[in-house]
């Protein structure tokens, strides 16, 4: 029996010196998840255990990916706030750490799950000449990601003619079109997003396939010019010399 209560009361002493800080935030995380969105501020506030003996001055880190983050002086000790305002692209699956500055292994972390749309709805005017190629793109970047569906003209583009090439990173989609011919090419493109948080938007480009224009080789016809001024000018000096020369004998 005796035995008994010294464990006991062991485990309980062991309880009490449990090192632990722990992490709220605003609005609510769910775990250790946050979700947010773009534009929106969210405050985290880092705190103490009382199985810290709160007589000790403890101070507390905060890291964002591994990067130490300045705090001022008397947001350190015991308590201690971050403010990310505004929330950006870039927070998106950013991890925030604190921990104590004397106990590494005594932290408590959160992670960003940032939403955001595309960059898109707006119109575009395209001009190519014919035989020549382009390239048609959109920002896809979203959080969740979003699906592509490339339209001309109102209908779902048909790909298998063999002039069209689409590519998608998640970052940016591109339609290239090879070769462009009017009665083919010319007309209305849609880079038509789906999110399942945004809905349906997109990115109209109004495509215009213009007569092939004859370019002029500048470059070579300058140089053909140079070449026969100098000619010309080469000549005239020796006709001149020789004249001079006539005169001068007569």
């Amino acid at each position: 029996m005796k035995v008994s209560v010294s464990v006991s009361l062991l485990l309980l002493c062991f309880v009490c010196h449990v090192k632990a800080v722990t992490v709220e935030s605003c609005p609510l995380a769910t775990g250790n998840l946050l979700r947010t969105e773009v534009e929106k501020t969210v405050t985290l506030t880092c705190m103490t255990d009382k199985g810290i003996d709160p007589s000790n001055q403890n101070e507390l880190q905060w890291f964002r990916n591994g990067a130490r983050v300045n705090l001022a002086e008397e947001n350190r000790w015991s308590r201690s706030s971050l403010c990310v305002q505004p929330v950006t692209k870039e927070d998106n699956g950013a991890v925030f750490i604190c921990q104590l500055k004397g106990d590494a292994s005594v932290n408590s972390s959160i992670e960003f799950d940032v939403q955001y749309p595309p960059d898109l709805n707006d119109t575009k005017e395209v001009f190519v000449e014919e035989t020549s190629d382009v390239v048609l793109s959109c920002d896809v970047r979203a959080n969740p990601p979003v699906t592509v569906v490339w339209k001309k003209d109102g209908e779902v583009l048909d790909l298998t003619s063999g002039s069209y090439k689409t590519t998608n990173n998640g970052i940016t989609a591109q339609l290239s079109i090879t070769k462009a011919k009017r009665n083919v090419h010319q007309g209305t493109y849609i880079c038509e997003v789906n999110s399942s948080v945004y809905g349906i938007m997109g990115r109209t480009f109004n495509v215009t396939v213009e007569d092939k224009v004859l370019r002029f080789p500048v470059g070579p016809t300058i140089a053909g010019v140079v070449v026969v001024l100098c000619t010309i000018v080469f000549a005239l000096i020796s006709r001149r010399n020789k004249i001079i020369k006539c005169i001068k004998s007569n």
